[in-house]
């Protein structure tokens, strides 16, 4: 039943996909030669040549879409890793067609000699036209169904094996995220006191011994398996018998007290090797950050170019100190670098007092730092910090080396922050989680940040940033 499912929601999605190429199809050659928003400086060519085209795209697309992996059921998929698989797989897809087109050239007329001459203007119009439909659809096309699925329609029914820690955290996550589409009927756990007891408001339907019956009575799509290490033994029995019912099997680890960042499964010459410390921030991922900070990093610059010059020149007015302030902080990996700050407080401000943290309405401010802080317009010089490399414009703030040394034997797990770049601002510091505030309930907000990291996230982020700042400043 389950693979039905797939099938159908890949059909879907095939045909949403065919139409909407269809479409950019036909409005590019209409953008091309129509309404011209590229000069045409000869004769208008025939559609017919154009026509043949269609039977070789609608082979060829889908077939490059299949091996990005776009009609693999993947309900959890983010809009964003979504929308940057159609990119690559349109432009492969328009580069293939290119290189047939290259050996395909019909005659241009009946009984010439001459060869018809495809628009290279013609086939960027179709690239971009499709990739702008190709989203679209897809996008709409998903929110119906999350709809459909948040109504109660088209679920997949889940049954979990293992009542414990593990379970509950696995259930209590699939329940949050009803859109997926996903419905925990009950558990499995061989404690007796748990037997038809309700966990997270789901029934515990009976023991491991009766998995076979309750898969055949609840109809079962899918099931967690979330045993303890010590359970090994039961988790092959199951394993063997679920192995001949047609139903998708997960095995969860019950290793999540060990793991430190994010687990991944890796490969040792054929051998699965669970990897307890898994980046979200390696590789292709790396790059498309690094390139987002690159472009938010030089569009700043310019935008912020007219209004430097008259902000360093009221922090000079005042008491003709330095504009810049720069204190070394520790950032990727524990490395120490040079944060660059315009200056909010006085001279020395801290030569009696030594490293500390800044309060509220501290005394050490200047007039212009109160405002200046007021609006965070004393991090904006961190812009040059960005394009140096040493911080992200997302990320966890980073400390001063002195409150590193006594926070990282104090809160645990505080060290794992420094396994990705630091940030102008971040996920902490939008929940309000800023300055002198509970340093645990930073680490907590970091540590999420770092384990669910996405594009999407970040701009998410960028946003409540701008909302967040309006309206702490708002009168």
């Amino acid at each position: 039943m389950i693979q039905e499912r797939h099938r159908k929601t890949a059909g879907l999605y095939l045909f949403t996909d065919l139409a909407a190429t269809l479409a950019a199809f036909l409005a590019a050659w209409l953008l091309r030669f129509e309404v011209e928003v590229i000069p045409v400086t000869k004769n208008v060519p025939d559609f017919g040549p154009y026509l043949r085209l269609v039977p070789i795209v609608l082979v060829l697309w889908p077939v490059v879409f299949y091996f990005h992996g776009l009609y693999q059921s993947r309900r959890g998929r983010s809009r964003v890793d979504e929308v940057l698989t159609i990119v690559l797989a349109v432009f492969l897809a328009t580069v293939l067609l290119s290189v047939v087109i290259a050996w395909y050239r019909p005659p241009a007329a009946p009984g010439s000699t001459e060869y018809f001459t495809y628009s290279r203007a013609f086939l960027g119009l179709f690239a971009l036209m499709d990739f702008a439909l190709v989203a679209t659809t897809r996008m709409v096309t998903r929110s119906v169904l999350r709809r459909v699925r948040s109504s109660g329609h088209n679920l997949q029914r889940i049954l979990v094996v293992g009542a414990g820690l593990l379970g509950r955290e696995i259930t209590t996550k699939i329940l949050a995220h009803r859109e997926m589409g996903f419905e925990v009927v009950g558990f499995l756990d061989d404690d007796a006191g748990k037997q038809g007891a309700m966990i997270c408001g789901v029934p515990v339907l009976g023991t491991t011994r009766q998995a076979e019956e309750v898969l055949e009575a609840q109809r079962i799509d899918q099931v967690f398996l979330t045993l303890p290490l010590e359970a090994h033994k039961k988790i092959l029995q199951l394993l063997d018998l679920m192995a001949r019912e047609c139903v998708e099997i997960k095995l969860v680890p019950d290793i999540l007290q060990y793991a430190t960042i994010k687990a991944a499964l890796e490969d040792v010459d054929g051998t699965p090797v669970i990897n307890l410390s898994q980046m979200p921030l390696q590789g292709w991922n790396s790059m498309m950050k690094r390139g987002m900070d690159l472009a938010i990093a030089l569009a700043a610059l310019i935008v912020l170019l007219p209004i430097l010059p008259l902000i360093a020149l009221a922090i000079w007015i005042e008491d003709r100190g330095p504009v810049f302030y720069r204190q070394e902080r520790m950032g990727l990996d524990g490395r120490s670098f040079m944060i660059v700050k315009l200056r909010s407080m006085r001279v020395n401000a801290e030569a009696s007092s030594g490293p500390v943290w800044a309060i509220k309405d501290d005394p050490r401010r200047t007039r212009v730092g109160q405002f200046l802080r007021a609006w965070s317009l004393d991090e904006l010089p961190q812009i040059w910090n960005v394009l140096t490399g040493d911080m992200s414009i997302i990320g966890p703030r980073p400390e001063r080396p002195t409150f590193v040394r006594e926070f990282k034997h104090k809160i645990p797990r505080y060290m794992l922050r420094h396994r990705v770049k630091s940030g102008i601002t971040g996920w902490a510091q939008v929940h309000g989680w800023r300055g002198n505030t509970s340093i645990k309930k930073r680490i907590q907000y970091d540590l999420y940040y770092i384990q669910n990291w996405s594009l999407s996230l970040d701009f998410k982020i960028l946003w409540m940033t701008l909302r967040y700042a309006l309206r702490l400043n708002a009168y």
